[in-house]
């Protein structure tokens, strides 16, 4: 089976690694599969890079100014498809197809005239909006009915003066509906129930949480403690490999860090070089890794992970801090409740300050080292890579099948 993965990114960030995680276990089950991608990258091969830098400045210049991401890039489509013909897979699986680099009228219509079976996992809202990757933050439902005066029009894909959400709802809708051969995946139970209700409603949707590699984010014995001297102190870990926007809650992590007793720090992996010089004493900032042995070692010596989250849909690092051993603390955004259970965190009322300042010091050293067991269990048995690939594959499977 050939298998060919479109995504934004490659190996960076968590969509970049679901994808590579997915290649190269389907790569050890004897598949082929190839992952076609916008910008950055590991050096996992086979790869295929769609379009240059200007073609993505471009994108990026016309999708702020008119609002019309996902509607540039017309020549480096048209490659990425000449590039689909010749490399003939047997599915096409979509992610992200946001981030400057892909023309969705074009894709779609080649998908649609090929006829081979696709399979898109949505990582975000993007697909069925007129604007926004997420709208919990700012409380919109227009998107059910037809997307207009976007409240949403400056935050990610961020557009400085038009408002073009209703042309590109109309759109999107009418492009992503033209495939008879397409299935639907979401990691989270809650992105599922958000599409069945969306205008993606004659498509199959299907729940396959996200996959990590379990062998490799496991608790490890780490000089890093000693190396930051934070020997006695209780750490919460704060993770967000994007970039700790409004909606990763750093607000809250500051507010929470004038609350907490002295012997507790707080440390953010994924803050940028502004956000560092403002943290208060007791939050260290450390700038974005690609290197997961690093992170491991700060999964591995926290105490609590901390994942105050205001829109997200089933975060990748709330399933690597549980495969490293350490519990999770979550506001109940979006999927992001459903890794854990009373064994392995506590989920919280999202923006409730109170109940999260609670909740951590009710989940003090003890609570981690009676439970690290079971939050490795947890990720282990739910959420190890081998078994999404498994789902995955039976979706595949099933799909060729349909399709003779």
């Amino acid at each position: 089976m050939k298998i060919v993965e479109i995504n934004t990114v490659c190996g960076i960030g968590s969509t970049g690694r679901i994808a590579v995680d997915l290649a190269k276990v389907l790569s050890e089950s004897g598949h082929v599969c190839e992952i076609a991608y916008g910008q950055f990258h590991t050096n996992f091969h086979p790869s295929y890079k769609i379009g240059n830098i200007l073609d993505s400045f471009i994108h990026k210049l016309g999708s702020r100014i008119f609002d019309r991401q996902g509607f540039f890039s017309q020549r480096a489509t048209i490659k990425l498809c000449k590039y689909l013909q010749r490399s003939k897979p047997d599915i096409i699986h979509l992610h992200n197809l946001h981030g400057h680099y892909l023309n969705i009228d074009i894709l779609f219509q080649y998908l649609a005239d090929s006829q081979t079976p696709v399979i898109w996992t949505l990582h975000d809202c993007w697909a069925f909006t007129g604007h926004c990757a997420y709208f919990d933050y700012a409380n919109c439902n227009k998107w059910l009915s037809g997307c207009f005066n976007c409240p949403n029009k400056q935050t990610y894909p961020p557009s400085w003066i038009f408002d073009n959400s209703h042309k590109n709802y109309q759109q999107k809708k009418a492009i992503f509906n033209r495939l008879s051969n397409m299935a639907l995946t979401t990691p989270s139970q809650w992105l599922a129930d958000l599409v069945k209700d969306s205008f993606f409603s004659q498509y199959r949707v299907y729940n396959i949480p996200n996959g990590i590699d379990t062998d490799v984010f496991r608790p490890i014995k780490t000089e890093l403690k000693s190396r930051l001297n934070l020997e006695n102190k209780i750490i919460l870990l704060g993770v967000a490999l994007g970039g700790f926007t409004g909606r990763k809650g750093l607000h809250y992590f500051i507010e929470l860090s004038k609350l907490l007793p002295k012997n507790y720090v707080i440390i953010l992996v994924g803050t940028t070089p502004k956000e560092i010089k403002s943290l208060p004493h007791n939050i260290q900032g450390i700038t974005q890794t690609n290197d997961v042995h690093e992170l491991i070692e700060y999964y591995s010596i926290a105490d609590i992970f901390v994942n105050p989250t205001l829109e997200d849909n089933f975060p990748t690092t709330n399933l690597e801090a549980l495969s490293c051993g350490t519990p999770v603390i979550t506001f109940d955004t979006g999927g992001s409740p459903e890794a854990i259970n009373e064994k392995t965190g506590i989920q919280v009322e999202k923006g409730d300050l109170h109940s999260l300042h609670k909740a951590v010091l009710n989940m003090n050293k003890s609570f981690k080292e009676e439970n690290t067991a079971y939050c490795r269990q947890r990720a282990v048995t739910k959420f190890d890579k081998h078994i999404a690939l498994a789902s995955y594959l039976e979706l595949y499977n099933k799909i060729l099948k349909e399709k003779r």
